[in-house]
Order: structure tokens, then sequence, then C-alpha cells
């Protein structure tokens, strides 16, 4: 069973799985820049009205679980929290990260990769959708 949420005219359960990756998946990341990444996101979310569910990382990448609200869209959400974690970053880790990216203000890649989760499998919202009584 789904835990469900509510806002003034709606219920919902809007899960992502988002993927963020180093520019040139460059190896900067330590175990302490992860650390205060994580808060960092969850930080950020909180001020969204959104939450990270689970995170964690490796040297190249990072993996969030996100519960959003219908009131944020989520390429918003995406650019604004690549925006604030790249420029903390980039300030609190200066030393380490100029081995990596010399002078240049950039951390994460442009792209990401981000999938909605959880809830039923396609097909059993398909055929469920199939057997509704169609009024004649």
């Amino acid at each position: 069973m789904q835990t469900l949420s509510t806002l003034h005219h709606c219920v919902y359960n809007l899960n992502y799985h988002l993927v963020l990756v180093t520019k040139y998946r460059r190896r900067c990341m330590t175990g302490p820049m992860l650390d205060r990444l994580e808060a960092i996101c969850r930080s950020t979310a909180a001020k969204w009205e959104c939450e990270v569910l689970e995170f964690n990382g490796e040297a190249d990448h990072v993996h969030l679980l996100l519960a959003l609200t219908p009131k944020v869209l989520p390429s918003a959400f995406v650019n604004n929290l690549k925006t604030v974690t790249s420029r903390l970053l980039r300030k609190e880790f200066a030393d380490h990260l100029k081995r990596y990216y010399w002078s240049k203000p950039v951390f994460w890649s442009r792209s990401y990769c981000i999938l909605t989760v959880g809830g039923a499998p396609l097909s059993v919202l398909k055929q469920y959708i199939e057997q509704q009584e169609r009024p004649e």
C-alpha cells in the first residue's frame, strides 16, 4: 500500500529517481563532499516543500530518491538543486576541486537522468483503465 499526500484539491504520490553526474565524469567527490552534498540536497528540497527519501553516490555521480509535490516542476527543481549544490561545493571544497576543474566554475554535467518510480506497473494500470465501465 502506498502512502498518499494531500494538498487542498488533490491527492498524490510523486516519487522520482534522480541521477546527477559530475562534469566530464571526473571522479572528484570524496566522502566528506558526499556528506555535505546530502545535507545541501535535503535542505534545498525542504525549501521546495519536497523530501529526499534516499541519497547515495560514488566519486563521479549521485543518486537521489525524491518525493515532490504537484506544485513543483521537476526540471525547475533539478536545475535549482544543481545550481545550489554546485555553487556551495565549489566554494567549500575549492582547494580539492581545483585539481579537477582548474578555475572553471563547473561541477555537474549539463544533463541529468530523472525517472518516475513506485506504484503499479504500466501493464496493470493499462488493464485497469481498459476495464473501466464506459457510459453509453
